[in-house]
């Protein structure tokens, strides 16, 4: 195996992942819809942009701590939802939430997690910086099924509901069409009342619709839970959301390139949706701003870095953690935070940037018209 201390990048974790993992769940994991076009999009439109350095800047201290789901992060970073840990571990979800934990980032549990959403919160009582958890459930999901998730997640401290609200119906993705999705017998899901052994059973509702699923979301959620929306993708969405004031954040994504093949990559989406933010923003209050993340691709924490620049407040990854449990367990997960937040630091400085406030679009310039030795610095929205 890999040595730990041999491991310096994402793709170094990757790779040692996929040559432990089940080729079946492997493909899963790493499995998108149909021809892979997004999936693959999302990680090479951050290709496009270069970051600009600068110089005999005071960047010995830097301050990288962001607040999301009313809680202080070390750094703008957390972990998507995403379903079945344990596939890549036996500690699944435990490990995940134990190494986010330390590393002082967000944590989304999916509904659809392989360990019990109280023993995933309650992995962060051995670390001294508390961190936010965030419950996910679809909004295509039944409405009892939600009401008694959410009665459950608020009960164990989660302070967050994150709603997906881009499936409808499950994308068309031919691995798991070819290689079935059915959970190994020894797993099951806990958080899930009816307990299918495959999320391809899910009793999804199609009708859903935003003038009555969110009133009706904000009705059975606690006031001390923020409810944020993910799988927003159009400027036209972030306005019809934000008709809403209880929803506090969107996530800009496209389920990995899991759903919809050919959507644009999510960082080609995301300036539209922060601009449209940004004029609903300056008609609110600070404490009512509607937050921006975003997740797909992201592979390097200058990935993280050209994301917040271009106006996210927080970036996500799901299938970071999966690669960091197949490679070594916690520890694995651990070193690939670690490899992010210490890319991302490296990025501040070299840019000159002693905080989050200064990354800007003034932070980048963008390739353009194909030609990879031309860049364009580029100015604001």
């Amino acid at each position: 195996m890999l040595p730990i201390s041999e491991v310096w990048t994402i793709s170094d974790i990757r790779s040692a992942a996929l040559a432990k993992l089940d080729p079946k769940w492997a493909q899963y994991i790493n499995g998108g819809a149909e021809d892979l076009t997004t999936l693959r999009a999302n990680e090479l439109e951050y290709n496009r942009y270069r970051i600009m350095p600068r110089i005999l800047r005071d960047v010995e201290e830097i301050d990288t701590s962001k607040v999301i789901f009313g809680t202080k992060l070390s750094w703008p970073f957390g972990f998507s939802p995403a379903a079945m840990h344990c596939l890549a571990h036996p500690d699944g979800e435990v490990a995940t939430s134990h190494a986010a934990a330390k590393a002082g980032i967000a944590m989304c549990l999916s509904a659809w997690a392989t360990k019990p959403l109280e023993e995933v919160i309650i992995a962060c009582d051995e670390v001294e910086s508390k961190i936010p958890y965030a419950i996910q459930k679809s909004s295509a999901s039944r409405k009892d099924y939600t009401l008694e998730l959410v009665a459950r997640a608020h009960k164990a401290g989660y302070r967050a509901l994150l709603i997906t609200a881009d499936s409808p119906t499950v994308g068309r993705r031919l691995n798991e069409l070819r290689n079935g999705t059915d959970l190994p017998e020894h797993l099951a899901f806990p958080n899930i009342s009816y307990n299918p052994n495959n999320f391809k059973n899910a009793i999804r509702d199609a009708t859903v619709s935003a003038s009555d699923y969110l009133p009706w979301l904000s009705s059975i959620t606690p006031p001390d839970m923020e409810i944020w929306l993910k799988g927003i993708y159009t400027p036209e969405d972030v306005i019809t959301v934000a008709q809403y004031p209880f929803v506090k954040g969107v996530i800009i994504s496209n389920h990995g390139g899991r759903q919809l093949d050919s959507a644009p990559a999510t960082l080609e989406a995301l300036s539209d949706c922060v601009a449209a933010a940004r004029s609903i923003n300056s008609k609110r209050s600070t404490e009512s701003q509607l937050m921006i993340g975003i997740d797909g691709g992201i592979r390097r924490g200058s990935d993280v870095f050209k994301a917040l620049a271009l106006g996210a407040d927080i970036c996500f990854a799901g299938r970071i953690p999966y690669w960091g449990l197949a490679f070594n367990g916690q520890d694995g997960v651990e070193r690939a935070l670690q490899v992010l937040r210490e890319e991302f630091e490296v990025c501040m400085r070299l840019s000159g940037c002693k905080s989050l406030a200064d990354i800007g679009q003034h932070s980048l310039a963008i390739v353009l018209g194909g030609v990879p030795d031309r860049a364009t610095v580029l100015t604001n929205l």
